[in-house]
């Protein structure tokens, strides 16, 4: 090999292991984005607050009916705080770097197990969950909304359950599939 073919391929390595550094750190470009959504949590926070503070200070004054509303929509936030905490801290975990909270008390369960494919189904877990109390939160308020309105809503709600049945069936399908393979390189 001449000496020009040996200073081109140590040029093309050199730019190629750049390329994969630069690639590599580029993750940390969602380091904001959990951040952000951090901030969104506090809104939610300040959100349940207020509503709180409306079902303790209007108890009197409100019907049964609104009251189930009010707690409906509390429960709703509280799963939407849920699901953010699971996309900030799995997220984070699983796509830009490890917490290193492997000692910590307050670990999550969940958290040692995390990697996308589980991450997926457990988001859309959580969607079906919000889906649902919002579903029956129209059901209970059903003469306020058109019956266009509700059928939208329960078609949305439907497809929440499909998409997370085939989420589910593909992942045991791609498991099983990776089993397979790992129990064939160990016979072989």
């Amino acid at each position: 090999m001449s000496e020009t073919t040996t200073k081109t391929n140590r040029y093309r390595t050199a730019a190629l292991i750049g390329l994969a550094e630069i690639i590599f750190w580029s993750r940390w470009l969602q380091a904001p984005l959990y951040l952000g959504l951090i901030v969104a949590q506090g809104v939610y926070v300040y959100l349940f607050a207020v509503e709180l503070w409306h079902l303790v200070h209007d108890a009197q004054k409100i019907g049964e009916t609104e009251i189930m509303l009010i707690v409906l929509g509390l429960i709703d936030v509280v799963m939407i705080a849920n699901l953010l905490i699971m996309v900030i801290i799995g997220g984070y975990e699983t796509f830009v770097s490890r917490l290193n909270l492997r000692e910590h008390p307050d670990q999550p369960e969940w958290l040692a197990h995390v990697n996308a494919a589980t991450m997926k189904i457990k988001l859309s877990m959580a969607l079906i969950g919000i889906s649902s109390i919002h579903l029956l939160k129209t059901f209970i308020n059903a003469e306020q909304l058109s019956e266009h309105t509700i059928k939208w809503q329960v078609i949305i709600h439907v497809t929440f359950i499909v998409s997370s049945v085939a989420i589910a069936f593909t992942d045991r399908i791609m498991t099983r599939t990776l089993l397979d393979a790992h129990r064939n390189i160990e016979n072989e």
